[in-house]
């Protein structure tokens, strides 16, 4: 799928076992843009095995501008972090533009809005570290509606029960059927 935004073309792309580095290549930029800004989102590097499984499953994709690799995504169907609410979602992790191509996050939000419409799926879920401020209103901006905060193994950007506790914001937008998202 691809839309054209600011004269320049954006493709999304299935992120193959093969490019596995490419994915980890953006986030670990990402992560230490953020570790700069003092931001503890995420972890100051990703390790394969905390994206194989998604990337096996066709759930990770690579965003491309003009040719260039400018971004991740990660579209999932199900987050245990989740489970206590009802209804049936698709579910963003681990979403990172390159610095140069600041500015890509509402386009990758709509495109996974959109896969996630066509599924036939009520919402849009995702979460950040409810520390992050910034992130969080940015989402609000975009017409996410906090759904409460919830406690979760590991450091921030990893899910493993036996590490420190971190409290994360969880965020929801609904996709009524049959409208497009905004930035087409």
């Amino acid at each position: 799928m691809s839309v054209d935004r600011n004269s320049s073309r954006v493709v999304f792309e299935v992120a193959s076992d093969g490019r596995t580095d490419e994915v980890l290549g953006v986030l670990d930029e990402a992560a230490e843009w953020l570790g700069a800004q003092g931001i503890a989102q995420w972890p100051p590097r990703f390790e394969a095995e905390w994206v194989a499984g998604a990337i096996a499953r066709g759930e990770t994709w690579l965003v491309r501008v003009d040719d260039r690799t400018a971004g991740t995504i990660t579209l999932d169907w199900h987050d245990p972090l989740w489970a206590d609410r009802g209804g049936v979602a698709g579910y963003v992790h681990r979403m990172a533009a390159r610095r140069w191509a600041a500015g890509l996050g509402p386009v990758m939000l709509d495109w996974a809005s959109d896969a996630a419409r066509r599924r036939g799926v009520d919402a849009l879920r995702l979460d950040c570290v409810r520390s992050n401020v910034r992130l969080r209103a940015y989402y609000e901006d975009r017409g996410f509606v906090h759904r409460g905060d919830v406690p979760v193994g590991g450091a921030p950007g990893q899910r493993d029960e036996a590490g420190p506790v971190t409290w994360v914001s969880r965020y929801e937008r609904g996709l009524p059927a049959g409208r497009p998202s905004s930035s087409r």
